[in-house]
């Protein structure tokens, strides 16, 4: 009976080992690609954009037959667009998860820190979003993304306010937030090379809901254009507040608001009838992107704001994981720099920086059904 029991042990141990094996041979089958972002939060419909880019994108590429013969994993990380959450979340993604490249994060205060960790790790991060230039600026080889940055946009914003608006008295307000303030200095930056000064430059608080001493303040300026540089909560709040004191002053926002949540906080749709805001091309209509926006909407999902940029982004990284056939975020780094990528934002490449050779900005008008229309040359 003793022996009998042995053997069962032994048998049951040498099942377990097997078991083991198993898994870490079904593990190795797989690249993970981490998708970092607020999915939780004031502005969790950003983190929803990009899980839904991304979680598509995987498909996509499994459904072709994935990537050097091993599928594609998507293991999400929340940040809430903390930068202490977003340092959590990065060590989460290296030490637990094991992913082999991160889509993110959205945030540029989260982003920034959070890279620190990768970059120690060796491991390839992709923005799809961040654009404060200290994003590439630091000399992290494994450090890229696949939109703009602020000096773009602010170049793009204050030329437009001269050349075509032709305002002399403009209010410039920001959220106090990296990428809020970034955007905010450097549309200063440019108003200011152009002989324009603005005349006022004031911070409001990230979700807060009463802004109205603010905007009696900007009232009482005689303003002829507010520019709003931040997220969408934030800009519809403070459009409909302006509006409520009946200012009906141009407003202008930044590409943190072209989604849905901006239309909400402002009080519907046709409140934003008018406002101008800076991005990239609309990328729903890109052609190269055509299926897949077509694939979005047919699941009853519209691929608004930053959801093909996260699709983008993890064509990029399954293009880096082939291409450089390796898991070093230097060495798929270094691939990428060397070699174009089509993705469905139409072909990209990168300079040594990490920033696109190309990622022009274009001011759009939104109309009153909440989508916008390019009005710029």
């Amino acid at each position: 009976m003793k022996f009998s029991l042995k053997n069962k042990w032994i048998s049951a141990s040498v099942s377990a080992a097997c078991l083991l094996s198993t898994a870490s041979v079904m593990a190795q089958a797989v690249y993970k690609i981490g998708v970092a972002g607020p999915m939780t939060g004031g502005i969790a419909a950003y983190g929803e954009e990009m899980r839904k880019g991304a979680q598509l994108a995987a498909e996509d590429i499994n459904a072709a037959g994935g990537i050097n013969g091993k599928k594609v994993e998507i293991v999400i990380g929340d940040d809430a667009c903390e930068p202490k959450q977003a340092v959590t979340v990065a060590s989460r993604l290296i030490e637990r998860d094991k992913v082999n490249v991160v889509v993110g994060h959205f945030c540029s205060s989260s982003t920034i820190p959070a890279s620190e960790a990768y970059a120690e790790a060796d491991m390839l991060m992709i923005t799809p979003a961040s654009t404060n230039p200290k994003v590439t600026e630091r000399n992290m080889p494994n450090v890229l993304r696949t939109c703009g940055r602020d000096d773009q946009q602010g170049l793009v914003a204050g030329n437009y306010i001269v050349d075509v608006l032709k305002a002399k008295r403009i209010v410039l307000i920001h959220d106090k937030d990296t990428y809020g303030q970034g955007v905010a200095n450097a549309t200063q930056a440019q108003l200011n090379k152009r002989g324009v000064k603005e005349i006022m430059y004031e911070g409001l608080t990230r979700g807060e809901k009463d802004y109205n001493a603010l905007v009696t303040k900007i009232k009482s300026s005689n303003a002829d254009l507010i520019h709003f540089s931040g997220l969408s909560s934030e800009a519809g709040t403070l459009l409909r507040q302006v509006r409520e004191q009946g200012i009906n002053t141009q407003f202008m926002v930044t590409d943190g608001a072209v989604e849905d949540t901006f239309a909400a906080a402002a009080g519907g749709k046709p409140v934003l009838k008018g406002v101008l805001v800076t991005f990239g091309e609309d990328p729903r209509l890109i052609p190269d992107g055509k299926a897949v926006v077509e694939k979005f909407r047919k699941g009853g999902f519209e691929p608004a704001g930053f959801t093909l940029y996260t699709y983008a982004g993890v064509q990029v990284a399954a293009a880096a994981l082939k291409g450089a056939n390796a898991t070093s975020g230097a060495a798929m780094a270094k691939w990428i720099k060397a070699n174009p990528v089509q993705t469905i934002l139409g072909k990209k490449s990168w300079d040594a920086k990490g920033d696109l050779t190309s990622a022009a900005y274009v001011v759009s008008a939104y109309k009153d059904d909440g989508t916008y229309v390019r009005v710029s040359k």
